[in-house]
């Protein structure tokens, strides 16, 4: 089905119809439903999104992959050309490269034991003295955590795997993560001990990212979603890996 409502976007719309320099498109894939591996291949909803953006251009999209963290060094190296991963827009990154228009609003969200939901059923209680909260390093959810929960108990997980076992454990009592983490939670049958409050803690747009000195592309790239928002086919993309409703702007 994606195929064929991608075919009626360059048919509508019109490609370049060029023989065009492939794009090379940096994707970290641990990142489910965004960006993950399913069956050796990559897919979710950036995989979707290089899809349609390539028909649109008319120029193929060549997937690389490597740990997220090394995105942007790899952008600015000339290694990778757009960064299409989930990547929140933050004010340190908009230094170092240049973000498209937003294709997507999200936040970060806590998440815990279901047997413990009664202690944070209030949105001010994850603020309460001494609540013990895991975040992954250098994320937007370890910004959060520092800056707004200063009487927390702060502990590092590198996954959120790693985070779950630890609310299990008894080792924390909330995991802040952000809110593709939690939409997982909805389709999992491994996480039904655990419960995510659909109350955003933060405001956060994600967007593609490319180098500083290529502005052209950044205008095509945008151009590209005006025309995924217009047709429909961006809604279609998330509708089709997200189990809740998600604001697009």
């Amino acid at each position: 089905m994606l195929r064929n409502a991608l075919l009626l976007i360059v048919l509508f719309f019109g490609s370049l119809g060029v023989a065009a320099e492939a794009l090379k498109v940096g994707i970290s894939t641990d990142y489910p439903p965004l960006a993950y591996k399913q069956e050796g291949r990559i897919v979710g909803i950036e995989a979707d999104n290089a899809t349609a953006v390539g028909a649109i251009l008319g120029r193929k999209m060549t997937m690389v992959e490597m740990p997220f963290e090394k995105l942007i060094p790899a952008l600015q190296t000339g290694e990778i050309d757009v960064i299409m991963s989930g990547m929140s827009v933050t004010s340190a990154r908009g230094k170092q490269v240049i973000f498209t228009d937003s294709y997507m609003e999200i936040g970060q969200m806590a998440i815990m034991l279901m047997d413990n939901a009664g202690q944070f059923s209030q949105p001010w209680s994850i603020y309460r003295k001494g609540v013990r909260v895991g975040v992954e390093p250098g994320t937007t959810g370890a910004e959060f955590a520092k800056i707004e929960l200063e009487e927390a108990q702060i502990s590092y997980f590198s996954t959120p795997s790693a985070a779950f076992d630890g609310l299990r454990n008894d080792d924390i009592d909330l995991y802040v993560h952000d809110a593709p983490t939690s939409w997982q939670l909805a389709t999992s049958q491994d996480n039904e001990d655990l419960l995510s409050l659909y109350s955003p803690l933060t405001n956060e747009q994600l967007a593609w990212a490319v180098r500083k000195d290529d502005e052209r592309l950044a205008q095509s790239l945008n151009a590209a979603l005006q025309t995924m928002k217009g047709s429909g086919s961006l809604r279609y993309i998330l509708n089709r890996w997200i189990p809740v409703t998600v604001e697009v702007r």
